[in-house]
């Protein structure tokens, strides 16, 4: 299966001009991220000429100024040709200051000003600020009728979505105040890669493996995120929310449920999204027992990644020298219904790990007949990897004879890898901004969801907030504490 494919994509995808309004325009996700995205689907004519973008920041910039940032942020990042570089940043605009003073109103209303028909544009408000700055958005879009003109208004959302259970809901009705649930895209960018999406092509386009996709055939499942690098300068944020809240409550939970969901009743938004309820309302309660006995943390201590040394997180910038806060999580949750009942997922996630690999891996039961004897101890079970990253591929692994006299098998590997596609294959955030201009709230988590994973977390958090002698240290550059290396695909 390793044939060269080649795909001609021209997919039409423009809807209707947009607005495309960035709070915290001059952080590290708008240049990292945002701003490369939006500029390689404007380079591959992916969204409207018309299309008009609004950073907003507290630094008091002139327009010139934030357009070098765009410029420089999309010759860093951009994956593609920069020749319609200088038409992408004219449609750049910049408002500086704090939300509360009465200039910053001005300053958006004056751009808009010199936009023909603003009926005609949906207006789309991206928060790329950190949770606790979205009440103060919310409030001063409300206030200052920024969507008042518009055909369509629409607010992203970037995880974490509150820090708990409870600030969960009072954000989702702080946010429901001003945006009805359709107008909402909670962002996980897990959710816009294509392996992450082709998981249920694959479960439910395929007749052959959906029929074994139970607890009758399948042993466990594995879920790795792992990464090798630290946390980045984002030192403060990370002492806030550790990698529980960071990685668990969304990006694991969201690939549990593409795994174990039931089949929906059609492709639409909340038919999936009713599936992946199911599975957070199924997943069992964990009380202080359960989770000493299968959950570990721990946090990276000085070592060596890819020859080089690096510092304990303690000793990162904005990092509190007796920290407490987990780098690494490992568990193991069980979903209670018919499909999976006494069906074991792993979990397992980690700042300083050995190596960047975020992978799903499906172990099927092995064979229970011995037909060949002895030989059939060296038979390996089935597994069905879904690797995210760094390379975005399916493989299934299968039991041959190996040439010769003897009946000895062997393990060969069937895969598909998306570098065999000859296209240009669009990023996750590309993916995710071009469903929210369209209006496709699939791989959006709904309210009801947010709050689900939250009732998952919750009693994790504070089982370990409780018990901080718990927390284990390892070495950054190896697979994460001695007690939490009991996942088997080292």
């Amino acid at each position: 299966m390793s044939n060269t494919v080649c795909i001609d994509e021209k997919i039409e995808i423009k809807t209707m001009p947009f607005i495309f309004v960035i709070f915290g325009g001059t952080g590290d996700l708008s240049k990292r991220k945002l701003i490369p995205a939006l500029y390689d689907l404007y380079r591959a004519d992916k969204i409207s000429e018309d299309a008009i973008i609004i950073a907003h920041g507290r630094r008091d910039l002139k327009r010139d100024e934030y357009q070098n940032i765009v410029k420089d942020s999309v010759l860093k990042n951009s994956k593609g040709d920069t020749s319609l570089l200088g038409d992408f940043i004219e449609k750049c605009h910049y408002v500086g200051g704090k939300l509360e003073e009465e200039g910053v109103v001005d300053s958006f209303n004056t751009i808009f000003s010199t936009i023909n028909d603003l009926a005609k544009y949906q207006i789309v408000f991206y928060l790329a600020t950190p949770p606790n700055v979205a009440t103060d958005i919310l409030n001063f879009i409300s206030k200052s009728k920024l969507c008042k003109d518009f055909r369509e208004k629409k607010i992203v959302m970037e995880k974490p979505f509150g820090i708990d259970s409870l600030s969960a809901n009072i954000l989702n009705k702080k946010v429901h105040k001003v945006f009805l649930e359709k107008e909402i895209y909670r962002i996980d960018h897990y959710l816009g890669k294509e392996t992450v999406q082709n998981i249920l092509f694959f479960r439910f386009g395929n007749s052959i493996f959906e029929p074994l996709w139970n607890r009758s055939f399948i042993e466990k499942v594995e879920i790795t995120a792992a990464e090798d690098i630290g946390i980045e300068h984002r030192g403060e944020f990370y002492e806030k929310s550790g990698v529980i809240k960071d990685i668990i409550q969304n990006h694991m939970m969201q690939l549990i449920a593409l795994v174990s969901m039931e089949a929906p009743a059609n492709f639409e938004a909340d038919s999936i999204r009713d599936e992946k309820v199911k599975v957070f309302r199924s997943i069992s309660n964990v009380d202080n027992d359960y989770i000493k006995e299968n959950m570990v943390i721990g946090q990276y201590e000085r070592g060596v990644i890819n020859n080089v040394e690096v510092v304990s997180y303690r000793e990162e910038k904005n990092v509190d020298k007796d920290s407490q806060t987990p780098t690494y999580f490992a568990g193991k949750f069980l979903i209670d219904n018919w499909r999976w009942a006494g069906v074991p997922f792993y979990v397992r996630a980690g700042k300083r790990l050995a190596k960047k690999q975020t992978e799903i891996i499906i172990t099927f039961r092995t064979p229970p007949l011995k037909l060949f004897g002895s030989a059939c101890r060296k038979i390996l079970s089935n597994k069905l990897i879904f690797s995210i990253q760094p390379e975005e591929k399916i493989a299934l692994s299968i039991n041959m004879k190996y040439p010769g006299v003897e009946n000895y098998p062997h393990p060969v590997n069937m895969d598909f890898n998306y570098s065999n596609l000859e296209l240009n294959k669009l990023s996750a955030y590309e993916r995710l901004i071009i469903d929210c201009i369209r209006g496709d709230l699939t791989l959006f988590a709904r309210q009801d969801e947010i709050e689900e994973m939250w009732e998952i977390i919750d009693p994790i958090i504070n089982y370990f907030n409780n018990s901080k002698s718990n927390i284990q240290k390892y070495k950054a550059g190896s697979w994460g504490p001695v007690n939490g290396v009991w996942l088997e695909n080292e």
